[in-house]
């Protein structure tokens, strides 16, 4: 009975929820899209791994630094215009980067790219969880949803439109977010701009909290891990663009169905960060894995979707653990942590491929297990700083979306 008033809970949200979770579904695509035609690209492009790799490394160092100035812009355009500038972004340089000539081209506007997803998703984030009914564990369920179909449907869409070429995803990503666009500027309504205006220095301050800093060290050697699986495992497994794309796609709904439905029961029983070090010991034992058996596919293939498994419940506890640790305003926190977890989403595509370049197809799965090995090792010896993380999620009433930015804020120590 309560499970069932739990889902229905879940499910009445107002509509400027679904509209935000809608868009960011299709966000999220653009993570995993270009997964099925990195091998394409290089063979196109006559680019080295760590070359192709670097779409991700620009992506994701742009869409980093630029969570620093999100709640700045945030606080001074309002929700609705941040949300819409950042898929304006989006739409812009992910067409640009079909169109693109040269290997330094896509590179660059995949950093256009970034800074337009770094726009939507701290604001995405902080606006669903101002608004959503049945309070924080619901909305951060509905994100992490929202995370998971959008990188589990983002490399099969890649995989079907890579078949035709390289550069159709991007145009399919541009189409899809401009539907993106035209769903929030009409389903969610307008926004007021906050009565404070936050400061650029703001989320760097945040992370003087030791909860705070914590989680975000250990997302930062967490996604050494995640991103070489994502960003360097269609190499080895030498599958066409369809086949890649069915792949990933197995791995981001096994992560959608865990986000939603195994983390909040394994939080319940065994508690937010006791599982997390669970989840990172198991991360960097499918690594290790995958190091040992990287010239076989049906290994690599099993092994990733067995880490989307793990992932989905990663990332939902991550998040809730963010959201409770920090008293500041969700959306400060969200910007500082996020600017320390891209940073290894920066560095490992290219690390990865410059290892593999050098040394073969098994270091860059080492180098990743050694970066979730680190993790697990911040997040246990500062643990005590997280105790907040494991308090009950406030059940919080809805609020009215001209007051979602202002409302965003975690409970002050």
């Amino acid at each position: 009975m309560s499970a069932a008033i739990g889902r229905n809970r879940l499910l009445s949200q107002p509509r400027s929820v679904w509209a935000v979770a809608f868009a960011a579904v299709i966000a999220f695509m653009g993570i995993g899209l270009v997964d099925p035609i990195l091998p394409a690209i290089g063979a196109s492009m006559d680019a080295s791994k760590a070359q192709v790799e670097l779409l991700f490394t620009s992506y994701m160092l742009v869409t980093g630094a630029a969570m620093l100035i999100t709640g700045w812009t945030a606080s001074r355009l309002g929700a609705k215009r941040t949300l819409l500038l950042g898929l304006a972004l989006v739409v812009t340089f992910s067409a640009l980067a079909g169109a693109a000539g040269s290997i330094g081209e896509i590179v660059g506007f995949r950093a256009g790219w970034g800074l337009g997803n770094a726009l939507f998703i701290a604001t995405a984030l902080a606006t669903i969880v101002g608004a959503a009914s049945g309070g924080v564990a619901s909305a951060i369920i509905l994100y992490e949803a929202a995370l998971g179909i959008g990188i589990a449907s983002g490399p099969l869409l890649g995989g079907l439109l890579g078949e035709v070429s390289w550069r159709a995803p991007f145009f399919g990503t541009a189409t899809l977010m401009a539907v993106g666009f035209v769903a929030t500027l009409v389903l969610l309504p307008s926004t007021a701009r906050p009565a404070r205006r936050s400061s650029l220095a703001e989320p760097l301050r945040a992370l003087r909290h030791r909860g705070l800093l914590v989680m975000g060290l250990t997302a930062l050697f967490y996604n050494f891990g995640f991103f070489t699986l994502l960003a360097f495992t269609p190499f080895p497994l030498h599958m066409g663009a369809i086949q890649l794309g069915v792949v990933f796609f197995g791995w981001g709904l096994a992560l959608a169905l865990t986000s939603v439905f195994a983390a909040p029961v394994l939080q319940r029983r065994f508690g937010v960060v006791r599982m997390i070090r669970v989840v990172l010991t198991l991360f960097t034992l499918v690594l290790v894995i995958m190091a040992v058996f990287t010239e076989s596919p049906p290994v690599l293939v099993v092994m990733v979707v067995v880490s989307g498994m793990l992932l989905g419940v990663n990332n939902t506890l991550v998040t809730e653990a963010v959201m409770k640790v920090a008293p500041v305003e969700r959306g400060v926190a969200s910007a500082g942590y996020s600017f320390l977890r891209f940073i290894g989403g920066a560095i490992a595509p290219w690390l990865a491929g410059h290892l593999s370049d050098q040394y073969g197809d098994r270091i860059p799965y080492v180098m990743g297990a050694a970066g979730v090995a680190i993790a697990l090792v911040v997040i246990t010896i500062g643990r005590r700083h997280l105790r907040a993380a494991e308090a009950p999620a406030p059940e919080t009433q809805p609020v009215a979306s001209d007051s979602a930015p202002d409302a965003a804020r975690a409970p002050q120590r």
